[in-house]
């Protein structure tokens, strides 16, 4: 009986640490409102391409890598450099939980993936952004998104 009290803060963690798959126009225009549109130079469509491509808009993905490290949320953030996952060594770049990047609220992964940009080599340090989106026209993802 003393865990009856107790799971209506359960079920409110439970839904905080859900993870969400966002349409695309939804992340356009989260995105927009976020500032990245031209940050570092560069646009919605680049960064909307790198979350296709890292976590197909799924902010709950995490892969594991076989160098122990892993990559979590919506842009597929690494544990070795950006956050802590409190099982792999890391340097905690961005002074955060790894498990606070898989919720859908992004407003933490935004906020990291900037430092990540402005510190390492830009979009280039995901390989999925170099294979299927740099130097492309990428406009499509962008179009009748009303931004």
């Amino acid at each position: 009986m003393k865990v009856l009290p107790l799971l209506p803060v359960i079920a409110c963690l439970l839904v905080k640490a859900r993870g969400k798959i966002f349409s695309r126009c939804e992340l356009v225009l989260r995105l927009e409102h976020s500032g990245l549109e031209g940050f570092q130079g560069y646009s919605l469509a680049d960064w909307i391409c790198l979350a296709y491509f890292a976590s197909d808009f799924d902010t709950a993905k995490v892969t594991h890598n076989s160098d122990g490290s892993s990559e979590y949320g919506i842009f597929q953030i690494n544990s070795r450099l950006w956050c802590s996952d409190h099982h792999s060594t890391t340097k905690d770049l961005c002074d955060i939980s790894c498990r606070d990047l898989l919720t859908d609220d992004i407003t933490d992964d935004i906020d990291c993936i900037k430092k990540v940009v402005l510190d390492s080599e830009g979009l280039d340090a995901w390989m999925g952004w170099r294979d299927h989106c740099r130097g492309r026209n990428l406009n499509y993802w962008i179009n009748a998104c009303n931004v």
